[in-house]
């Protein structure tokens, strides 16, 4: 499964400084030790697709779990968002197709909430898709969607609007760090903030390993094309030549630590070229490809406290898989 290789002097002027960032990381990554490449990169148009496909199918818990949180438990939820009822902006981290914020949104309508929903992603295809979809479904919905990374994004925010903030980071995003990199991330959150401002952040709890392995691992394969899909943008984009049929997906996990991770093996000695540099690959050599960090309550709420938050409301679904939180800045 080959794909022809496109220049880089070929693509689009508007995309120019995008597309030598991700050159850069791609080659920063690909020249280490281990290999690895960054999870951001997964989520161009047919990343984001296939995303929407792992969230439906059967082994994919994650999402099936925090939507049974955001559909049956939508009024207290929304009930401590709305608090002292001023206005505020409802910032979603990594907003992807907004289905589970969605929920709070209808109700934060409904019940004469003032805010404006500011979606922030790093896919131009997600604020796209949601500025346009989302005033017809919801009408009178205030949007501002902000493309690009979340801390960046997050000064913006603040630069377009000095209401409070109340930030969502869902679906388990935060488990694609390590838990030194995710308490980093959260001191970072922190530091964006004023005290009193909200986080919802939902977390994917341990639980029986096979389970969790599973949902990383599923039959029909959707996890091993997302994985792969980010070598096919690396041709597309960056004039790279990988065979994917010379690497295999690999999932692992570690019930002790609670990291579940994903590599992609190669399945024979080759040499890669990526805008006129040689990456060599060894038969049986891995990159790593992502994270899927899974915490136990004592963590999160460890975690909060570390952070300077102030641990408020735990929201569970029915089976205690997964958990939503809410911390108020200390």
């Amino acid at each position: 499964m080959k794909t022809s290789q496109t220049p880089l002097n070929e693509l689009k002027p508007q995309n120019t400084s995008k597309i030598n960032q991700f050159l850069d990381d791609v080659l920063l990554g690909l020249q280490s030790n281990p290999k690895q490449l960054y999870s951001k990169y997964f989520y161009d148009a047919i990343g984001d697709r296939l995303f929407q496909d792992l969230m439906n199918c059967v082994e994919y818990y994650p999402t099936n779990c925090e939507l049974e949180i955001f559909s049956q438990k939508t009024a207290e939820i929304c009930k401590a968002i709305i608090a002292d009822g001023s206005p505020f902006d409802l910032l979603e981290l990594g907003a992807g197709d907004a289905t589970k914020s969605t929920y709070l949104l209808k109700y934060l309508l409904d019940n004469g909430a003032d805010f404006t929903y500011m979606p922030i992603d790093i896919s131009e295809n997600v604020i796209s898709y949601l500025q346009l979809t989302l005033p017809t479904l919801l009408p009178g919905l205030k949007i501002d969607g902000l493309n690009g990374e979340y801390f960046e994004m997050l000064q913006q925010s603040a630069t377009n609007s000095t209401n409070r903030k109340v930030v969502l980071f869902l679906g388990s995003n935060i488990g694609n760090m390590d838990v030194q990199e995710a308490e980093e991330f959260c001191k970072a959150l922190r530091n964006q903030l004023s005290p009193g401002n909200l986080v919802l952040v939902g977390f994917d709890l341990k639980k029986n390993p096979a389970t969790i392995l599973a949902a990383y691992n599923d039959k029909e394969g959707i996890t091993k094309k997302f994985n792969l899909n980010l070598l096919e943008r690396i041709n597309r984009e960056l004039g790279g030549n990988f065979n994917l049929d010379n690497f295999e997906h690999y999932p692992t996990y570690d019930p002790v630590s609670g990291a579940c991770k994903s590599y992609l093996v190669s399945l024979t000695n080759q040499m890669v070229t990526i805008h006129n540099q040689h990456i060599q690959f060894l038969k049986d050599e891995c990159i790593y490809m992502e994270i899927s960090q899974k915490f136990s309550v004592d963590e999160i709420n460890k975690m909060a406290i570390n952070c300077n938050f102030i641990p408020s409301i735990q929201f569970f679904d029915n089976k205690k898989w997964f958990i939503d939180v809410i911390w108020i800045a200390a």
